[in-house]
């Protein structure tokens, strides 16, 4: 509702008020760190983070208690906000929850990796782990990840990742083993998506192979003294206007 409603305001107020920047804190807009983690730039924005957050908050509060799920969002949303202010503009604006889920996913790939979600249809260690590397990789080079959005705040992301790794050690016994399940998992999916990856480009390619007439079935429909000169030789021999053109004989 928060974000419907800010959608409506004035583009200034919203800036002044609703935004996290380092200008709006220096002016003592100190509520903006938490408002703006309630505020989204668009709808897809919006149902998105939706997403994740009833997949992995439902899991993580299920698992540690509301109060605790609380102190993983808030402080992984604060914590990428003012990160992130370190390395950006002071006036670049920041809304969203993406950075405060990252945080929950980081804690919930620590404490229940092998939590199967049915909507990404993986367990959600998994997710949140391939999740947070392909922002890596976004940071490192866009360039190698098609889809590179530059209003997409990618480095927050990263740092609520990170925000919410010592919450999942703290609250998980079995945090280096759940930490080993994951990357087990991820070595695993590499590992079957390249084979799918490999099977899918041999069969298209088999697939246009069959669908070309090869050398030696072309030679092989072709009817032996009917090519070439003897084409031709025996064309000359069997056309009825050249035999009716002799002179009586020749």
């Amino acid at each position: 509702m928060a974000s419907f409603w800010a959608w409506q305001q004035d583009p200034q107020f919203a800036e002044r008020n609703l935004l996290f920047s380092f200008n709006n804190l220096a002016q003592g807009r100190y509520w903006t760190l938490a408002a703006a983690l309630f505020i989204h730039g668009s709808l897809f924005h919006l149902i998105g983070n939706m997403i994740f957050l009833f997949v992995f908050g439902g899991t993580l509060q299920s698992t540690i208690g509301a109060a605790r799920y609380l102190v993983v969002f808030f402080t992984g949303g604060v914590s990428a906000f003012v990160l992130s202010g370190l390395v950006m503009p002071p006036s670049a604006g920041m809304v969203g929850a993406s950075a405060a889920i990252f945080a929950v996913a980081a804690c919930v790939m620590l404490v229940r990796p092998l939590k199967f979600s049915w909507l990404f249809l993986l367990p959600q260690g998994l997710v949140a782990i391939l999740y947070f590397l392909y922002n890596v990789i976004v940071v490192y080079d866009p360039t190698w990840i098609p889809g590179y959005d530059p209003q997409v705040g990618y480095i927050p992301h990263i740092i609520g990742f990170a925000t919410g790794v010592p919450f999942g050690i703290a609250w998980s016994e079995s945090w280096k083993k759940n930490l080993l399940i994951t990357l087990v998992l991820l070595a695993a999916y590499v590992v079957i998506v390249t084979l799918a990856a490999d099977f899918v480009a041999r069969y298209a390619k088999s697939v246009a192979a069959r669908s070309l007439p090869s050398d030696a079935g072309r030679i092989a429909v072709r009817s032996p003294g009917w090519t070439g000169k003897a084409f031709s030789a025996r064309a000359q021999a069997w056309d009825p206007w050249r035999r009716a053109a002799r002179r009586p004989g020749d």
